[in-house]
């Protein structure tokens, strides 16, 4: 009931596990904005009233003795507190402070660039392949991906799709190319500004299947406007499918060798 009316207002629903919190807290401060506006609006059309020059002609300097004006906002602080401490503080440790064991996610890397978003998934050894700068090509290889990596030759590479399993936890780590990006899927309320030179970790469950929009949020040069990707939500067994449909980004003739695959690789 709480955000019921938010969304006849135009709030979309929510579509990852975390999403009630926020939009619960989002409904509290409409609320107390809504209680502000109306009491504040009502006491200065009673100032306008009581204080008319009709029935004040002549200036009262000492004023209006009463202390209600100052209890009244006391009040509305330590509401604000209660929303601070009580709701925003422990929402964001619980989705911003703790990161989740990779093993048990399903591990995506975005990078950013003008203007698109590169998505790099691992292959089923579940390790990224390395990446190196000195092999970006915006052409054939816009993440710089290292081929001769065993670990490389299994990835998967797209651009503008990013495709994930409904009701397991996604670990994204995101990161730029050139200047500062802004990551946005409104469905799963994740808004997270990508700084250059820093890997930043995104975390969310989605709970609900279905196709939204990845979104820039920040100005990002001339072409910000068509930096647009897509966000796939697939069941289970939907993904495993897709994954295994996939070509992937390195095309190898041969197989690497069972003892290189196993050789261990901190990117």
């Amino acid at each position: 009931m709480m955000v019921e009316w938010l969304h006849y207002f135009g709030l979309t629903e929510s579509a990852s596990a975390h999403g009630g919190q926020l939009d619960s807290m989002l409904g509290w401060v409409h609320w107390l904005m809504l209680v502000l506006f109306v009491g504040w609006g009502g006491f200065f059309l009673y100032t306008l009233f009581r204080f008319r020059a009709r029935r004040n002609p002549k200036a009262d300097y000492a004023g209006v003795k009463s202390h209600f004006s100052s209890y009244l906002e006391v009040a509305v602080a330590v509401i604000e507190a209660v929303l601070l401490i009580g709701f925003a503080i422990p929402i964001w440790a619980t989705a911003k402070t703790s990161p989740p064991n990779p093993e048990t996610t399903a591990q995506v890397h975005i990078i950013a660039q003008q203007f698109a978003w590169n998505v790099h998934y691992p292959g089923a050894d579940g390790i990224f392949g390395k990446r190196d700068v000195s092999m970006v090509n915006e052409t054939s290889n816009p993440i710089g991906l290292d081929c001769a990596d065993p670990h490389a030759w299994d990835d998967v590479v797209t651009i503008n799709q990013l495709h994930l399993p409904v009701g397991k936890m996604a670990l994204l780590q995101l990161s730029s190319k050139d200047v500062i990006h802004s990551f946005f899927l409104p469905l799963m309320r994740v808004k997270q500004d990508i700084i250059p030179g820093m890997a930043i970790p995104v975390w969310f469950t989605p709970i609900k299947g279905g196709k939204s929009e990845i979104a820039c949020s920040q100005l990002c040069g001339l072409g910000h406007y068509r930096m647009r990707g897509f966000l796939n939500i697939l069941e289970s067994d939907e993904y495993t499918v897709w994954r295994a449909g996939q070509a992937t980004f390195c095309q190898h003739e041969e197989e690497p060798a069972p003892e290189a695959a196993a050789v261990p690789h901190a990117e």
